[in-house]
């Protein structure tokens, strides 16, 4: 990157550009819930690659208009599919690991690899907790599907895993706890009241005394949520 300096900056009116990663999640959390979503803020030119790959497993995106897309799915099953991460314009490495909960949910094996940063597979380790079911071989994770989720307590390790650790919460049965919501806090702005807004039972636990949504030991109530 290189920059010459002016003697003087002026102002100016700039619009800044919508989160692609952002608007993926919720692509992702509509295809993975068997929902129907109408995402705006979110170009379909900022997110070609997966788009391309979401309709290759079967979800039906629509594309409204410039800024806003609508995605939905009604099938039983959904198809597996193999995913590479590449530098723009290619399938960026912040949505490797919320793809790894849809492609978990296909049925059949399907194979993320990642070829940007090392050692980014470390979310797939707390989904097993709640039953998944992979092999992590080299820059590669071999995902075997469809996975039937089961709520667990995990815990998020990065950015993108908690958000991905929420949207497999979401369709598991009973209740699942994530923990180290610090990394969701850093790139989601009232994640789970937008998710709420689309009908998920979810609930943000900040007071240790409230136990409503604790897990319980002995028996887990059963709920589709966080």
């Amino acid at each position: 990157l290189e920059i010459e300096g002016v003697e003087k900056l002026v102002g100016a009116e700039y619009t800044i550009m919508s989160d692609r990663v952002e608007a993926a999640t919720y692509m992702i959390a509509a295809a993975a819930t068997k929902g129907d979503v109408l995402i705006k803020g979110a170009p379909y030119k900022d997110n070609v690659a997966l788009v391309s790959k979401m309709r290759e497993m079967g979800v039906n995106i629509k594309i409204v208009d410039e800024d806003t897309m609508r995605v939905s799915n009604k099938l039983d099953t959904l198809k597996p599919v193999d995913v590479k991460t590449l530098p723009h314009p290619g399938f960026l490495t912040d949505m490797q690991s919320i793809m790894s909960v849809l492609t978990l949910l296909a049925k059949g094996t399907s194979t993320i690899t990642e070829t940007v940063f090392e050692n980014r597979f470390m979310h797939v380790e707390e989904l097993r907790r709640m039953n998944a079911d992979f092999k992590v071989e080299g820059n590669s994770v071999v995902l075997h599907g469809p996975t039937d989720f089961n709520g667990a307590e995990v815990a998020a390790t990065d950015l993108r895993a908690a958000a991905a650790l929420v949207l497999a919460g979401l369709v598991a049965k009973n209740i699942t706890q994530v923990t180290n919501l610090k990394y969701l806090d850093r790139g989601y702005y009232h994640f789970h009241k937008k998710l709420a807004s689309l009908g998920a039972d979810i609930k943000r636990i900040d007071d240790i005394t409230d136990r409503s949504f604790e897990i319980k030991k002995e028996k887990l109530k059963s709920i589709n949520s966080l």
